[in-house]
């Protein structure tokens, strides 16, 4: 739809839920009684700010202070269907009559049509995204599901080549398995299996392993973003520029401190609001950064889109004025094979920031001033901030150490 329409629609369904879930959800009602908000102030996506972040942790207290739901829940436990237990443990309403359209709308921008065979091998026991999430929106879409959840890689592989299978659902690293042991099989990927599209979630998918799997099956695959709490929040479609907002959720990105809404392009938390009436979650904080663009898309969707996902709150840091974090120094290391391990330590001199990228080298007699201009200008074209590199000895950075070493201090 045109892009004032779908704004307009958006805040119309915003209003409704609003009023839904402060009349309906205690804890919403809570929330917004806290800072002195009453349903009539907020009416469109921009007073949305003015409602505190609810933060995944903030779930698991309000639960164990208000089983089972927190107070989240907007009706009758005896309307649901299921119950489900996410890690946390976090437990989550199976819908009553709400329909989920955000993974819908991802299958079918990702290729899917009616009367495909689908694997679908996200797990089924006890967390929501296998049977309610990914199956319900296959078989909205018409497909023909078959749940394989995870594991037994033969036997999914057999599955495949007898019922000539042409879509898959699961995570990158699961498609791989399966290539792996298909070819073990003594099968060509390509000639003997019939895979044509893939939905992958879950989990990072680095252009290097889509297009290795694309090349392996002469296959499409897209990816989709979203958690179990809320659904999904981003799709990509054909074009691969970005993950569309499905149009049944608002998605803002928001200072991770001070929870302010931040215009396109500013890095910051995922913030999703569902128009769920079972479950309305209202500004549910992801802790996950990304950005948007509202640039137009080539499909056609009016939608903005995230760009992509580039790590965790909990490690980002601002050197600099600018938000760096793991997910830049992920691609900074994958541009460049002879790094062995990296970390970014950020200390202070002279009250001015400073960045060094510490890098192990697979073969530490690779050190040379061009690698390590190189290395450098790969950091300040990805992260945007200049820092310096320093080679070191293998076994100084710890196993299990931040990617993200912030050493400042603030006397």
């Amino acid at each position: 739809m045109p892009l004032e329409k779908r704004i307009a629609y958006l805040n119309q369904r915003l209003r409704g839920i609003i009023q839904h879930a402060y009349k309906n959800s205690v804890a919403v009602k809570n929330k917004m009684d806290s800072v002195g908000l009453k349903p009539k102030d907020i009416q469109t996506i921009k007073d949305l700010g003015k409602i505190p972040i609810t933060k995944k942790a903030d779930l698991v207290e309000l639960q164990k202070k208000n089983p089972p739901f927190g107070g989240f829940e907007a009706v009758p436990i005896d309307t649901l269907r299921r119950i489900y237990v996410s890690p946390g443990p976090i437990l989550e309403p199976g819908e009553a009559e709400y329909e989920d359209l955000g993974w819908a709308q991802a299958m079918y921008a990702a290729g899917f049509r009616r009367g495909d065979i689908v694997i679908n091998t996200f797990s089924y026991h006890m967390v929501p995204f296998g049977m309610q999430m990914v199956d319900n929106s296959l078989r909205q879409a018409g497909c023909i599901v078959v749940p394989t959840g995870v594991g037994n890689t033969e036997q999914q592989v057999n599955i495949m080549k007898s019922l000539r299978v042409n879509g898959y659902c699961g995570t990158p690293s699961f498609l791989l398995n399966l290539a792996e042991k298909a070819e073990e099989m003594g099968l060509d990927c390509r000639k003997d299996l019939n895979l044509q599209v893939a939905f992958v979630a879950a989990e990072m998918l680095p252009e290097s392993l889509r297009s290795k799997l694309e090349e392996k099956f002469g296959m499409t695959i897209r990816q989709s973003y979203g958690t179990a709490d809320i659904g999904c929040l981003g799709y990509e479609c054909r074009e691969k520029n970005g993950m569309h907002i499905p149009d049944d959720r608002i998605v803002e990105i928001a200072d991770p401190t001070t929870g302010k809404q931040l215009p396109p392009g500013k890095t910051g938390e995922i913030v999703g609001t569902t128009f769920n009436k079972v479950y309305p979650l209202v500004r549910f904080g992801t802790g996950d950064l990304s950005y948007l663009t509202d640039s137009p898309c080539p499909c056609r969707r009016t939608s903005p889109r995230l760009v992509k996902i580039l790590g965790r709150v909990d490690q980002v840091t601002k050197v600099r004025g600018l938000f760096v974090h793991p997910g830049q120094a992920d691609e900074v290391a994958s541009k460049h094979p002879e790094i062995r391990k990296y970390q970014v330590v950020v200390t202070r001199k002279e009250h001015k920031d400073e960045m060094t990228f510490l890098i192990e080298l697979q073969e530490e007699n690779n050190q040379s001033d061009r690698l390590k201009e190189e290395i450098e200008r790969s950091v300040r074209d990805v992260m945007k901030v200049r820092g310096g590199v320093k080679f070191v000895s293998k076994g100084t950075i710890p196993d299990k150490g931040k990617k993200i070493e912030d050493q400042r201090t603030w006397e």
